[in-house]
């Protein structure tokens, strides 16, 4: 079923966090421009989407401002499209955040993709001072906001969190309608996903896939138009040795961190605690890993995404930066991924 309604061609792109960690610390105005130069770059070679992350109160300065950093990207390219690998709609005002993105949807020329997340990590809803039990009512009462907002010409809303009483969103988006993206990895999340008629953020198998294509169906919406986001991580070098010389200590950060969240979560909304083994052990096809990455030369980068890309149909795939990175190592990774991993995906 899936299968035969999805794109023909495999939508590519990259996912940058704008991070800085302690240990290859720079100016932080040293890493957003070096990473701004590399968007510039990976246009181009052609990529279609850059997409963002948001975290918030992260010691290597996490994205939160997705929205600024879109913006900021929007004025420096002109084709690729900015996506949203999420926001974290809970720990916002859903009015600013409409306002927001439909005016950096004009700035780009209709090149937004914002996709929307619940959030789990109990230190940013702390920060927020929002309660993490409200995490859920907050998101869906604030997907109705954002869509009234940016399809009715005046929107009133009368919810737990909103009061809303004749708003006027203007400048209104340039897209008509507007592109939804919510992050799903549950049953109950990819069914909301899919009564909304909206595109899917996740990394998951076929059984959740299928839910989400009859949630569609349910919801009056065909398949047709679904996009579904495969996010990976890797590296791609000469071999795999010089893949992992190179990314390991990137990679056992960029778990190190999600752990963190994992654990301080306990599980609840987000990836299961655990911990994360040394750097020298991360290459072990052994080891337990929250997620593997696809780290080596062309053929076996192609192959790891090829397999992920089987098994859990997709029209958009993107791979994520390691944090850290030197930005000659960054760009080298890449133009390596464009011009000799991108040519072998089915």
């Amino acid at each position: 079923m899936l299968d035969d309604v999805l794109h023909d061609r495999l939508d590519i792109g990259l996912m940058f966090s704008f991070r800085n960690p302690a240990q290859w610390r720079r100016p932080f105005a040293e890493v957003y421009a070096d990473d701004l130069a590399l968007i510039r770059r990976a246009e181009e070679l052609g990529v279609d989407t850059i997409w963002l992350t948001e975290h918030h109160f992260v010691d290597d300065g996490y994205s939160p401002s997705v929205v600024t950093i879109a913006a900021a990207i929007a004025a420096v390219t002109e084709r690729v499209r900015i996506g949203f690998n999420l926001l974290l709609l809970p720990l916002h005002n859903a009015v600013r955040v409409a306002e927001d993105i439909a005016t950096a949807d004009v700035i780009s020329g209709g090149r937004m993709d914002p996709g929307f997340g619940q959030g789990y990590a109990p230190h940013e809803f702390a920060g927020y001072g929002i309660p993490l039990s409200e995490r859920r009512s907050r998101f869906v009462e604030g997907l109705d906001v954002v869509q009234g907002l940016w399809s009715q010409d005046t929107f009133s809303y009368e919810g737990r969190h909103y009061r809303i009483d004749n708003a006027r969103l203007m400048p209104k988006p340039v897209q008509d309608p507007m592109p939804l993206w919510i992050g799903a990895t549950t049953s109950p999340g990819v069914r909301r996903a899919g009564h909304r008629g909206a595109n899917l953020l996740m990394v998951g198998g076929r059984a959740l896939q299928e839910e989400y294509a009859q949630a569609r169906q349910e919801g009056g919406f065909g398949m047709a138009d679904a996009k579904v986001l495969n996010l990976q991580w890797g590296h791609v070098a000469g071999s795999a040795d010089e893949a992992w010389d190179e990314a390991g200590p990137h990679f056992h950060h960029l778990m190190s961190v999600y752990q963190e969240f994992a654990n301080a979560s306990g599980g609840e909304g987000g990836p299961r605690p655990g911990q994360v083994p040394p750097v020298e052990k991360l290459r072990d096809p052994k080891a337990r890993l929250m997620f593997r990455p696809a780290v080596g030369d062309a053929a076996a980068v192609a192959a790891v995404l090829n397999h992920s890309i089987g098994r859990s149909p997709t029209t958009h795939l993107a791979m994520g930066l390691l944090p850290g990175m030197a930005p000659q190592v960054t760009r080298r990774f890449i133009e390596r991924f464009v011009s000799e991993v991108v040519p072998q995906l089915n």
